[in-house]
């Protein structure tokens, strides 16, 4: 293979036939303004080459389903490697993916568990094992020297009743039972504890006998005797309702004894699956009088006399060395909640039931018992139900005059289940149940159920059986698989760290282990440590999926391979860059290749290899600016990325910042998630950052509490009342609205478009349906849109893409062969303006559409609103499914931006307008995608917001848009459940100067400002 990849005129989408040459085992980013053709380079010529040659791999039945996909547009492409792109978007939609098993880490714990783990009884907490030879030796070599002893076996094997699987009774703890000892306990070394049943003298059994004596065992054992059997008269002497024994050695421990004590264990195991030790006293012993240690397989040695020395049973059968419950041994699928033999079977492995939504019933839980947080029996007909809680709560000494989240698990258990006198939440709802067949009993019900924790296995997702089998770290408790999912990434690394196996578990999973603790190192290292394990791929944002794809690729540790990176510094805190370069370094060194789409500069600055290209968005870009090392683009005249890395160009400071007035926002008391009890007061009509290393709680508080909670606030509601989740909202009088402008899609079919969005499309098709041609032939603006029956195609209904199911593979869309793609009949393609039909008007890009447009101020003064944001790249008809997350983002803001300005432009002192437009605006993590340059157009647009008479509240990790802002309100100290409390609060040089803060410290470069001290050191939690 060649030293690098060779591209000879690449000319897909806006490329100007370029040619590049991107080096092998080596980080090349490629960089430049959005829209200059970065995406189109790496995914669209790179990536689908080296995807189209996989398919050319592939048998020719299989090909005669993809003949008819594109090459892509470039003369010559040499050196190619096997490529794996990984993108921002989140595709996974699977309810039972979770952080660990996308990362494969679960297929590990599974092994983990089922080949090191202790298995515990279910009934009483005891451990369930195998006896092995070694271990018996062990315990018998702890008896004092020359104690006597009868080795036997049962002359019937024991028929071995395995425990039937079982699922954890809803009590209000479901955890597993540790081992532990009772008083009540009986040795587990005694014979009575496993007596074998009662025996008649069948003729199985006279066989059984015949069978012993011919094969050498002439002695039975019962009660103390030993009774000779060479003539069937000799069994008279036995009492058969008792058990039988037979003899099979007579023996004194001492070390010269350890062969025949082998061979005799061995013995016992082949004829019955068990042996007993039955020691005989010594005439001569000394009687002791101390206290004798009895436990079978604790690891200590006990202390025996020979006076009370036990009768010792050991089994080869898996069993509680307490109880004797035999169990099956664990196995992987046992531990897998996509398999219904692991699988809890009240809620088949999810996690939840439909059942009755303690969030519905105690909807503020901030109230106390006494204020009525149990809303159920706050009506009128089930009053009665609150004093009998009250008298209850009373009894067991639980105060009722504090909030509900102030009392302890326990507390709230006791509410919840009851006990023998008090019939509890639950005890109330059952009685209920009972009378369904009433109306209004059915209606009362209703209101009450939702998706709940399972009774059963309190969200562990397993049955039981998978729940009892333990592995505990050097330094800890012992924890089931469910507890350890349950850990966040620090956690998982502090517990498998710590965890240390026997020698002979070493033999088995030392290799095992060793892969979980790379890929929980991998995950760490791409910032991900405040994710627990346990957590649904479907909630991951877009630059977490892909942090997590990078971290597996890194662990299966694959060589020779093009990997293709779509801005994996999305959601990252500067403060993590560095280990994000550090893993995409170590898949380089692994003998790959890097491909990656960037605007980040610590990115930018870490490659080996930097693609500048520009100069432009849309038709303006496609050009090969820059092409070497940093050092060789920063000297580059014509580059824009090398001017802002060499300081050339700069976001300069705000000279003046706007200060806060007297209207704020306050939120206390926001508790979910991490957030414990935090308080946030938002300044109104300013730019308000939220920052803080990721997994701080800043789309918690921001999208789960304070919007929710300003929805309901203003009347329209979404979904269920949340105000559970805070103690007290003020300064809603101030708003008129508030809007939520996230990188959730625009639309989610082909026919969704920007120009559609911002309703600039109604004009465009009036504007075609007044030409002369189109009023001659009776067409209206409705034949103009391919939303409705008309003028759109029939064969494709407007999509301009027909989709091909293709079995075994992956559906693929291709452009519809009766309208080629355009959309429209014939015939409305044949009306024109300007030269142009309405096909070729879609298909301009925003800042061509501005010229084109250039007399029609209506339809100007919207797309404007999209070239402002950064967005002239973007094609007008451009499918909504292909944008990416930050420019359907920027496509909602360009639509409330023209909103704005229509109040700016209608009287610029008009401060009634300005009242009545008090918006909020949210706004998450807005640059994305967005290079230097765009990035000084979107604070543009931030102003223009602002002096319409709207206030912002934008969560970002872009150091350029925080030193922009008015307030900053930093999210801390760390991720996950170490953070969640507001560190820091003020203006950027007030965060800058705060010794506490992430942020701060780095803020305190782009301001040109003496960082405080050195960066806070991290602080870890599980």
């Amino acid at each position: 293979m060649n030293d690098q990849i060779t591209i000879r005129g690449a000319r897909t989408h806006n490329l100007k036939g370029i040619d590049v040459d991107i080096p092998h085992n080596a980080l090349t980013v490629v960089s430049g303004v959005s829209g200059s053709g970065k995406s189109s380079l790496a995914f669209d010529t790179v990536y689908a080459e080296g995807q189209r040659r996989y398919v050319e791999s592939l048998s020719a039945y299989a090909r005669q389903f993809l003949e008819r996909i594109e090459k892509p547009d470039v003369d010559h492409m040499d050196g190619l490697a096997p490529a794996i792109a990984i993108k921002q978007k989140n595709q996974t939609r699977n309810p039972r993916s979770t952080v660990a098993t996308a990362t494969e880490i679960y297929d590990y714990l599974r092994l983990l568990y089922a080949r090191c783990g202790t298995v515990t009884c279910l009934h009483c907490g005891g451990i369930v094992k195998h006896d092995t030879v070694d271990e018996i030796v062990t315990t018998l070599f702890a008896l004092p020297e020359g104690t006597r002893t009868y080795v036997l076996f049962p002359i019937v094997r024991a028929e071995v009743k395995l425990e039937p699987m079982q699922i954890a009774t809803p009590e209000p703890e479901a955890e597993v039972p540790k081992p532990k000892k009772t008083a009540t306990k009986k040795s587990s070394k005694n014979t009575k504890s496993a007596a074998p049943e009662t025996l008649t003298l069948t003729d199985s059994l006279k066989e059984r006998l015949t069978e012993l004596r011919r094969r050498g065992y002439n002695r039975l054992y019962q009660s103390g005797k030993i009774v000779e059997f060479s003539t069937p008269e000799s069994l008279l002497e036995l009492d058969f309702t008792q058990p039988i024994f037979a003899l099979i050695d007579r023996l004194s421990i001492s070390p010269d004894s350890r062969a025949r004590i082998v061979d005799a264990i061995e013995t016992g195991y082949r004829e019955s699956g068990e042996v007993q030790f039955h020691t005989v006293p010594s005439p001569t012993a000394v009687i002791s009088t101390e206290p004798r240690a009895e436990s079978r397989g604790s690891g200590e040695t006990p202390a025996f006399s020979l006076s009370t020395s036990p009768n010792l049973r050991f089994s080869a059968a898996f069993e509680c060395t307490t109880c004797h419950r035999a169990y099956r041994e664990p196995e992987p699928r046992l531990f897998s909640f996509n398999n219904p033999y692991g699988a809890c079977p009240r809620c088949q492995g999810f996690g939840n039931t439909i059942d009755f939504d303690p969030n519905l019933i105690i909807p503020d839980k901030s109230k106390t018992l006494d204020e009525g947080a149990i809303a159920p029996w706050t009506t009128t007909k089930y009053r009665p139900h609150h004093g009998e809680m009250k008298r209850a709560a009373k009894a067991a000494g639980i105060l009722t005059d504090v909030p509900w989240y102030d009392l302890t698990p326990a507390q709230q258990a006791f509410i919840e289940d009851g006990n023998s006198t008090f019939p509890g939440i639950r005890g109330f709802f059952a009685t209920l149940e009972r009378k369904k067949y009433k109306l209004h009993v059915r209606v009362f019900l209703s209101k009450y159920r939702g998706y709940a924790l399972c009774p059963d296995c309190r969200g562990q997702r397993l049955r039981a059986e998978a729940r009892a089998v333990l592995i505990a770290p050097q330094n800890g408790p012992a924890q089931n698989i469910c507890e350890t999912s349950a850990l966040t990434i620090t956690g998982a690394q502090q517990f498998f760290d710590n965890l240390q196996l026997t020698p002979a578990q070493l033999e088995v999973a030392g290799k095992i282990l060793e892969e979980v603790r790379q890929r929980v190192h991998f995950l760490h290292q791409v910032g991900l440590d405040y994710l627990t394990l346990d957590r649904l791929s479907s909630t991951l944002s877009g630059g977490e999926a892909q942090r997590i794809q990078l971290a597996t690729s890194l662990g299966s540790r694959l060589v020779g391979a093009l990997y293709v990176l779509d801005e994996p510094s999305i959601g990252l805190h500067t403060r993590d860059t560095a280990k994000l370069i550090g893993i995409m370094k170590d898949l380089r060194d692994l003998g790959n290749t890097i491909l990656v789409v960037e605007h980040d500069p610590d990115v930018i600055r870490a490659a080996d290899h930097l693609l500048d290209l520009g100069p432009g968005a849309g038709e303006l870009g496609g050009q090969l600016l820059a092409s070497g090392t940093v050092a060789e683009v920063t000297a580059n005249p014509n580059s824009i990325t090398g001017k802002y890395l060499s300081g050339r160009l700069t976001i300069p400071v705000p000279k003046h910042r706007r200060e806060p007035g007297r209207e704020h926002l306050k939120l206390t008391g926001a508790r979910i998630h991490n957030l414990r009890g935090a308080d946030i007061d938002i300044p109104l009509g300013l730019l308000c950052c939220v920052t803080g290393v990721s997994g701080s709680g800043k789309s918690t508080i921001v999208h789960q509490v304070l919007y929710r909670a300003l929805m309901q606030a203003l009347g329209q509601t979404e979904g269920a009342d949340p105000a559970h989740l805070y103690r007290e909202l003020s300064g809603t009088q101030h708003l008129n609205d508030v809007i939520l402008v996230d990188q959730s899609p625009i639309g989610r079919t082909p026919r969704s478009n920007p120009v559609t969005y911002i309703k600039a499309f109604d004009d465009i098709r009036a504007l075609f349906a007044a030409q002369p041609d189109a009023k001659r032939k009776g067409f209206g603006p409705g034949h103009f849109s391919f939303n409705v029956p008309g003028g759109r195609c029939d064969v494709c209904e407007g999509d301009g893409t027909v989709t091909v199911e293709m079995q075994f593979l992956a559906d693929i869309e291709l452009p519809c062969e009766e309208c080629n793609g355009t959309r429209y009949k014939s015939t409305i393609l044949d009306i024109r303006y300007k030269g142009k039909n309405i096909n070729d008007v879609l298909n301009m890009t925003v800042k061509e559409a501005l010229v084109y447009f250039a007399g029609h101020p209506k339809i100007v003064d919207k797309l404007y609103v999209l070239d402002e944001v950064g967005l002239g790249y973007v094609r007008l008809g451009q499918s909504a499914t292909t944008l990416s997350g930050g420019e359907a983002q920027r496509v909602k803001l360009a639509s409330h931006l023209a909103t704005a300005r229509s109040i700016t432009n209608r009287s610029v002192n008009d401060t009634a307008a300005k009242a009545r437009s008090r918006t909020l605006y949210i706004l998450d993590e807005p640059t994305t995608g967005l290079h230097f340059d765009d990035v000084a157009k979107l604070l543009a647009a931030f102003r223009k917001l602002i002096e319409g008479g709207g206030s912002l509240l934008v969560i970002e990790h872009n150091l350029d848009v925080i030193k922009s802002a008015d307030w900053v309100i930093d999210m801390g100290p760390e991720g996950g459940s170490g953070g969640g409390q507001i560190v820091a609060v003020g203006t950027p040089e007030e965060i800058a100067a705060n010794p506490a803060s992430h942020t701060g410290h780095w803020l305190a470069h782009v301001l040109n400002l003496a960082a405080p001290k050195a960066e806070p050191e991290l602080q870890t939690t599980a």
